[in-house]
């Protein structure tokens, strides 16, 4: 659109002139999973927790198993599920994190290292892992790992829960990376210029002035990375680990197989996972507002 000046008013004038208009960007939510279940209608949860209770009594009717006998059979799997198995899932994720975090943090000061070698190196461990599947890192893992240590006359077995840890945890790795790599490079310069006008060395510089500045932006995206993570870890029952949707189905494959236990037993996976990760998802929303950066 053009403007003319006529009689003192703006008077409008079409044009064929291409016009290009502004663009609406979303910036990318490193906390996109956490809002998504802090932020899920009651109405969806009342929902999932009517199918679950009523497809017993609907898939009844065409077995002979009854309402009843159901939830009893689903009762009588109950502690194991959730003593062995879930517990089982929760210690896989907390190795996971903190084999991953631990490398990570590195890997990430790598990624801003002065040495281009290696910042480069650290550039490419982080690209390959963060941008693989992890279903295919955990099968290199379970089948490149030993099952055996022998030291001398010492034979040490190497669980499967521990060989998932390692694969999961180098996805991991490469985005707990990213994450402290992001929140370094959001310090803003002039906390560098007056730590070099006061003659810190880089090394002092980073971790006396700048990481304890990233921990509290760190914090928030990386109990978002917790909870993917705890929800990821039923890939581990493809190789074999009794964690809860393992012995889920060796339960029901012990009960017979009858349809009518699908629903029941893995939804009840699906309430204790949510149980689980909702808190952590409230509290990662809550850190975030409290940890804000105010500009």
């Amino acid at each position: 659109m053009s403007v003319l000046q006529k009689h003192g008013s703006l008077i409008p004038q079409n044009t064929d002139l291409p016009v290009l208009k502004a663009v609406k960007t979303r910036p990318m939510d490193d906390l996109s999973l956490s809002r998504w279940i802090a932020q899920m209608p009651l109405w969806v949860i009342f929902t999932f927790s009517a199918v679950i209770l009523l497809w017993p009594g609907l898939a009844s009717a065409q077995t002979a198993y009854s309402l009843e006998k159901v939830w009893g059979i689903l009762l009588k799997w109950m502690p194991l599920l959730v003593f062995k198995g879930f517990v089982l899932n929760i210690v896989i994720s907390f190795f996971t994190m903190l084999i991953g975090t631990v490398a990570g943090v590195f890997l990430g000061l790598g990624q801003v290292s002065q040495i281009y070698p290696v910042r480069f190196m650290s550039w490419i461990i982080v690209q390959v892992f963060r941008n693989s599947p992890w279903l295919v890192l955990l099968f290199i893992v379970m089948l490149s790992f030993p099952f055996e240590i022998s030291l001398g006359d010492t034979h040490i077995t190497v669980p499967g829960w521990f060989k998932a840890v390692i694969g999961l945890a180098l996805p991991v790795m490469a985005n707990i990376a990213e994450i402290v790599r992001g929140a370094i490079r959001s310090v803003p310069t002039g906390q560098w210029e007056a730590a070099e006008s006061l003659a810190f060395s880089r090394s002092q510089m980073m971790w006396q002035i700048i990481l304890p500045q990233c921990i509290k932006r760190m914090i928030p995206p990386w109990m978002n990375w917790y909870a993917i993570m705890t929800m990821a870890t039923p890939l581990v029952s493809l190789l074999g680990v009794s964690e809860l949707v393992t012995l889920s189905r060796q339960a029901m494959e012990a009960e017979g197989n009858n349809p009518s236990l699908l629903v029941p037993f893995y939804g009840f996976a699906l309430v204790i996972f949510f149980a689980y990760c909702y808190p952590i998802a409230r509290l990662t929303l809550l850190l975030e507002k409290r940890f804000a950066v105010k500009l």
